[in-house]
């Protein structure tokens, strides 16, 4: 099941440098090619590379550096490494560009609401432009962990809870970070993280354990890491949790059995930060040394921050010389990320001290995050067609805090984004809106307060205005690592802030911010009208202005589903069926809460337009097909509303009767397409049979029967069905939701 890697193998004669450089090596200088240590935290990055660091790398002693920037002050700490080592060997410098380095664009779960790959690959090439020119070589993204349970704070970081949606995304977004190639100009290394099932961590609890099934693991957890090693990411990084009790940072048969050997992944695999020393913790390692030797056997190339490589990998190989070609290995795997990147040749060819003043939030990369915004926005509800905002409402009420909270849309990991660079809300209202239109803001209540003194004022405002925006959800802060909350509910006192303002009569329009779906009953199902607006980067304010007043039509779809309560985490829609399914009848004994209502209160694919659209003509080219074969399914999609809009049509499959139960859908293919009114457009996807495999204890196996096709706007919006045969039984080589589906629009 090995790759057909992206990650091209060196030319004969890097390769021998690299081998040459490798003999030339001291034990010392191989150790110190592992060892990444912090140039400073996230507030004062440089801030360690004091006179102490720079002698340690004189002497070869390290390999990479985290949390440093800019482009004069990195040419001059390459230059230490390059000139005055004994070896010359080229430094590694590495930040977290999550989305965005300087021009932050919408945070990656709602980039995965655009379900659109393009905008996704446009943005990781303007944050690698950025991230380039001030010196770095290495982002630490794109995280592609799946997430189902939305109390995990990082969910926010990914693409949500979907194995094929996360596919997409990663490969995009390696692309996107890595360009044409990494010899090319601002071309990055991209780092597919945390390599194991770090989103399964037991309920919603950032760094907790997983249990899951090796099915489970094979078939939802793993296929985006391949397809991003597919995609050719040239690094990853373990995750810090256990995989039943196994933690990732020591799992050989995870790291080195299946990445490195059963994908033949040649890439480099780093720590994620302490890791290491966190293997006492899990008390797997009783001393460091013992920590060391267990990364190292597990296929960790180099320790992130906790200098345990560093300090103990020599004691460690002096009691087990077995480690010594385990390091080579690794050694020979960072001096190829370097060789890769062209640092032997031209070590200063990233960084540009110009073109940092010219390229960070230039008009090229606002325009691109501001079509980022736009895209991500996601219309959950909209009753009575309240938006887009009629010109009769000439006094507009924007009420909330977070309407005034440049920070919290930047969103967590934030780089070396600038809370001066984002668009405030408040004034693209104002730019936007008919002439004359007088719009008001009051506070009322923070997410970060339960102070509700503000919310009398709030109410007065609203009842004098023709319209309320009620921006209601989380900050920055609430979502993110270490961020996991036991409660989905709206933080502070805003909660009581939209019963109030809703209680006023007045047509609200909720915008709610977030890094994951929130549980408010008092706002989801009493608003007339719901906008999912995540954090969306510096264009925020005018992206929002322009859906509002329907310069933009809203063509956002839910990554993740919104569950109706906290308790019904983890809820997603590709669940197996069970002998009771659910039934609306609580006087049935099915699978089901009794408080609440079956499934989530807005599904995964979810999303409204201003336009109305049709699906017909539902066509498959074969009726039957081979284990290697594909089927061709199309349709047509017509815009019959009276503007122009964005459709994502999602292709979905079920294996009806199969050896195991199989979920009830599970996408396999959505195409974004923008329709004029009365426009019709015919939409093709071509369907592998090897999508539909399934994992086995002896690997995958495509099983013969019927297929059944379900083409819609959403996983709970199904519009058109079809079916088609696998003839035959057959072996499948790839993950199966990792394999990306062809779409054509004719």
């Amino acid at each position: 099941m090995g790759l057909t890697p992206a990650l091209p193998a060196l030319a004969a004669d890097q390769d021998a440098r690299v081998r040459a450089l490798l003999r030339q090596m001291t034990l010392d200088e191989k150790i110190g090619q592992t060892h990444q240590p912090a140039g400073g935290r996230q507030k004062a990055l440089n801030s360690k590379i004091d006179a102490t660091a720079l002698e340690l790398v004189r002497k070869g002693g390290v390999g990479s550096y985290l949390h440093v920037a800019g482009a004069a002050f990195l040419r001059e700490l390459q230059r230490t490494a390059v000139e005055e080592s004994r070896l010359k060997i080229p430094l590694l410098f590495a930040i977290d560009v999550v989305h965005g380095f300087r021009t932050l664009y919408p945070v990656p779960l709602a980039m995965a609401a655009t379900f659109d790959p393009e905008i996704v690959r446009a943005t990781a090439r303007m944050a690698a432009v950025e991230t380039a020119v001030s010196g770095l070589h290495w982002t630490f993204a794109p995280m592609v962990d799946i997430a189902r349970d939305p109390r995990w704070g990082r969910i926010v970081e990914g693409a949500g809870e979907d194995p094929y949606l996360g596919s997409v995304m990663a490969d995009a977004q390696v692309r996107g970070f890595q360009g044409e190639g990494l010899a090319a100009k601002d071309s990055i290394l991209a780092c597919a993280k945390h390599f194991g099932a770090y989103g399964a961590a037991a309920g919603g609890r950032d760094y907790d354990s997983a249990e899951l099934s090796d099915r489970t693991l094979n078939e939802v957890y793993l296929p985006p890491f391949y397809a991003a090693a597919k995609a050719g990411s040239s690094t990853m990084m373990t995750a810090f949790n256990d995989l039943n009790g196994a933690p990732t940072t020591a799992n050989a048969a995870l790291v080195r059995g299946v990445l490195k050997t059963r994908w033949t992944w040649p890439g480099l695999v780093v720590s994620d930060w302490n890791a290491i020393l966190e293997l006492i913790n899990h008390g797997i390692a009783e001393t460091p040394v013992q920590a060391a030797a267990l990364a190292l056997k597990a296929g960790v190339d180099m320790d992130m921050a906790s200098g345990v490589y560093a300090a103990h990998l020599k004691t460690a190989i002096a009691a087990d010389p077995s480690l010594l070609p385990l390091l080579d290995q690794a050694v020979t795997r960072i001096l190829t990320a370097k060789m890769r990147l062209g640092l032997f040749d031209d070590p200063y060819r990233f960084g540009d001290p110009e073109r940092e003043k010219t390229v960070f939030v230039g008009p090229e990369h606002r325009a691109i995050a501001r079509e980022a915004a736009r895209k991500a926005v996601v219309l959950l509800k909209n009753d009575g067609g309240l938006l887009p905002i009629a010109p009769t409402a000439r006094k507009i009420a924007v009420i909330g805090a977070l309407a005034t909270d440049n920070l919290s849309q930047l969103g967590s990991w934030k780089a070396r984004g600038q809370v001066a660079d984002v668009a405030p809300l408040l004034p693209a209202l104002k730019a936007t809106a008919p002439a004359g239109t007088e719009i008001v803001h009051v506070a009322g209540a923070s997410p970060r307060s339960d102070d509700e003194r503000g919310i009398p004022a709030a109410v007065e405002a609203a009842k004098g205005a023709d319209l309320v925006l009620l921006m209601v959800g989380e900050d920055f802060d609430h979502s993110g690592e270490s961020r996991s909350r036991s409660d989905l509910s709206l933080p502070g006192a805003q909660g009581a802030l939209a019963r109030a303002v809703l209680a006023t009569g007045k047509p609200v329009v909720v915008l709610l911010p977030s890094g994951r779906p929130l549980v408010a009953p008092e706002v989801l199902e009493k608003a007339p009208a719901v906008l999912a607006t995540w954090f969306l980067g510096v264009e925020a304010g005018p992206a929002l202005a322009e859906i509002l007043f329907g310069k933009a039509a809203p063509g956002g779809r839910l990554p993740v589903g919104f569950p109706r309560a906290t308790g019904q985490s983890p809820t997603y829609y590709a669940h197996v069926p069970t002998g009771r399914p659910a039934d609306p009848d609580l006087a049935k004994d099915t699978v089901r809460y009794h408080d609440v209502d079956i499934g989530p209160l807005f599904p995964f694919g979810h999303g409204l337009s201003y336009a109305a659209f049709a699906y017909s003509d539902l066509a498959l080219d074969r009726d039957s097909i081979a284990p290697t074969g594909a089927v061709k399914v199309s349709l047509t999609v017509a815009n019959t509303g009276a503007v122009e809009a964005d459709e994502v049509v999602q292709l979905y499959v079920r294996d009806p009767v199969a050896s195991v139960a199989r979920p009830v859908k599970e996408l396999r293919g959505f195409a974004r397409l923008t329709l004029k009114p009365g426009e019709r457009r015919r939409v093709t996807f071509t369907l592998a049979a090897a999508q539909l495999a399934i994992w086995s204890p002896d690997g995958w196996r495509i099983e013969a029967g019927r297929i059944e096709v379900m083409v819609g706007a959403s996983s709970a919006d199904i519009r058109l069905r079809g079916a088609f045969t696998i003839a035959s039984a057959g072996k499948g080589r790839d993950p199966a939701t990792a394999l990306l589906t062809p779409v054509s629009v004719a």
